[in-house]
Parts: structure tokens; C-alpha cells; sequence
């Protein structure tokens, strides 16, 4: 299977049980879910997997599970980031003796690193395995700690391994100066828009995002994929502000709404764990309605 990230990728959900441990069967069927409704790829567990809430250990049985699931179908790369740097090393080791395709890490939490300290933690993480590497660059949610287009070139030099970055910067200069950096040294290197911001990001040279609402609605999530590669800015600009309405739907107490209007879908997958809430019955009436005025219920799968 040559190794492509592109189009709609899925990083998914973690499914758990009332005790909030994790839900393996129902996790299975999410994996399937997205596999068969068009995901081009897979990635897990970004923060709204509940990363920082797992232990390393159920991390990795859950990795065994997603790898096991996907079976070679489509790409499935394994998010690595930890609190602590050898966790992180750990998880990269265990990704790659599983079988995965790749790993994907953001920059460090809660730490400010100068660019040379991400340089070598890039660095130390990327050739501890053969696998191939996303970075991730979110300056919003750590502290200010970004990617600049220096950064990356110096990177892309030394890792042959680094292939792709994950921007949800939500800057379009930003991007810009990340993506010709890197295009200048790697043509086929993958810039990925952070969930759907799709419409601003593929005329820059996005070429997939990694998806929230998709375990909502990927019907309209591949309508505006679709629209912004056949070049229809219009379609794609309302596109986009649907799935806007959408988010800004979703993104109070991530992702305890998101599993909330998976409950609407009828695929549920259980609370979200502490500190954040669970979407209460309240809460999930209220997402009901507005995926009604989204026209979302009668126009997505319901069930698995």
C-alpha cells in the first residue's frame, strides 16, 4: 500500500465504558464505521481521543486494536505525544512494533521550547523509528510553541522520515510560510488542515484535513473536500460555513459535545472522562436541535 495522506483522514474518538475505562468492542465498530462511510486514513488518539487521559498502557492496547482493525485497509497512524518525552519515545517504539504506518506527535506540552529544543526533540523522536512522521503544529493549544518555515526546512534535511504536518495553527500566513519551506525541499510533502477548515486551507496547498464532525456527519464533510479540489469556491464557502456552525457547536468542553451528537447519530460511545463532562441529556437535546437546523439528521447515516 503506498502511503498517502490526502482527503477526509478520521482521528477519532475514544469510546468508554460507564467506569471510563476503554470500550475495545464499540471501538471496533467506530474504526469500521469510518473506514466504510470514506476515511482516506486513520489517526489516534489526538486530544479528542482523550490522549492525556489514557494510561500509557491502555494507549497501547488501544493502538494493538485500531491497527488490528484496519488491517492494512487504509493508512493508520499512531499520535505519540505525551507528557513526558520517553513516554512519547516509548509509544513511537510500540507504534512501529505493531505495525503501524506512521506517527504523528505534536510539539511538547505545556513547555515553551526555543526552536532548537523542538529541532531536537523532532530530531531524537524521528529517528528512534523507521516509520514515517507527521508533526503537528497547534501554537494555540501549547503555549505558544510552533512551527516556523526555518524550522521545518532544518527538519526536512535531517529527517527523510518526515513526511507531512498537521496545522491547526488556523494562520494562513503561517501556513503558507510552512508549506513552501517545506515544498521546496520535499514536492510530496503533506500539508493537513487541522478538523475541517478546508475551504481557506486547499487553495494554500492543503490536501486533506484530519476530521471531527466526520463521526457526525462525513457525508458533508466529503461534499466540501470534494468541492474545494474541483475548484467551486462557492459551494465550498457554504460548505465551509456549515460545518463552522458546526464546530463552534462541537468545540465547547471538546470533545464532550462531539460524543454527545454521536448519541444523536445513534453511535454511541459512551462519557467523556473527568475532568470534562459528559454531554448531559440536556445538552444533547440542544445538539439534536441544531443538527436539525444543519439539516444533518436527515442527510447522514444513522446507527453503525
Amino acid at each position: 500500500m503506498a502511503l498517502v495522506f490526502k482527503g477526509v483522514m478520521q482521528s477519532t474518538v475514544t469510546p468508554l465504558k460507564d467506569d471510563y475505562t476503554p470500550d475495545l468492542p464499540t471501538f471496533e465498530k467506530l474504526l469500521e464505521f469510518h473506514v466504510r462511510t470514506g476515511a482516506t486514513a486513520i489517526s489516534w488518539p489526538h486530544h479528542k481521543g482523550e490522549s492525556l487521559n489514557l494510561t500509557m498502557d491502555e494507549r497501547k492496547s488501544l493502538a494493538e486494536v485500531a491497527v488490528k482493525a484496519i488491517a492494512g485497509r487504509i493508512p493508520i497512524s499512531i499520535h505519540v505525544s505525551a507528557l513526558s518525552v520517553e513516554d512519547s519515545m516509548d509509544l513511537a517504539q510500540h507504534a512501529q512494533q505493531i505495525g503501524a504506518d506512521a506517527i504523528i506527535a505534536i510539539t511538547p506540552y505545556f513547555w515553551n521550547p526555543s526552536p532548537q529544543a523542538l529541532y531536537d526533540f523532532y530530531v531524537r523522536l524521528g529517528t528512534s523509528v523507521d516509520l514515517p512522521m507527521i508533526a503537528y503544529n497547534s501554537p494555540r493549544m501549547l503555549s505558544g510553541a510552533e512551527f516556523t518555515g526555518d524550522l521545518t526546512r532544518r527538519l526536512i534535511e535531517r529527517l527523510p522520515n518526515l513526511i507531512a504536518m498537521k496545522d491547526a495553527s488556523f494562520h494562513s500566513e503561517k501556513f503558507l510560510e510552512i508549506a513552501r519551506a517545506a515544498h521546496e525541499l520535499r514536492p510530496d510533502f503533506s500539508m493537513i488542515a487541522g478538523v475541517e477548515f478546508l475551504a481557506p486551507s486547499v487553495p494554500l496547498g492543503c490536501v486533506g484535513c484530519y476530521s471531527s464532525a466526520g463521526a457526525i456527519c462525513p457525508n458533508l464533510c466529503q461534499q466540501l473536500y470534494d468541492a474545494c479540489m474541483a475548484g467551486e469556491s462557492v459551494r465550498a464557502r457554504e460548505l465551509q460555513m456549515r460545518l463552522l456552525r458546526l464546530w463552534d457547536l462541537l468545540r465547547d468542553q471538546y470533545p464532550s459535545s462531539l460524543k454527545g451528537g454521536m448519541v444523536i447519530m445513534g453511535r454511541p460511545v459512551g462519557p467523556t472522562s473527568p475532568p470534562l463532562p459528559t454531554a448531559s441529556k440536556e445538552r444533547q437535546a440542544f445538539i439534536a436541535t441544531r443538527l436539525g437546523e444543519l439539516g444533518i439528521l436527515d442527510t447522514e447515516p444513522h446507527g453503525w
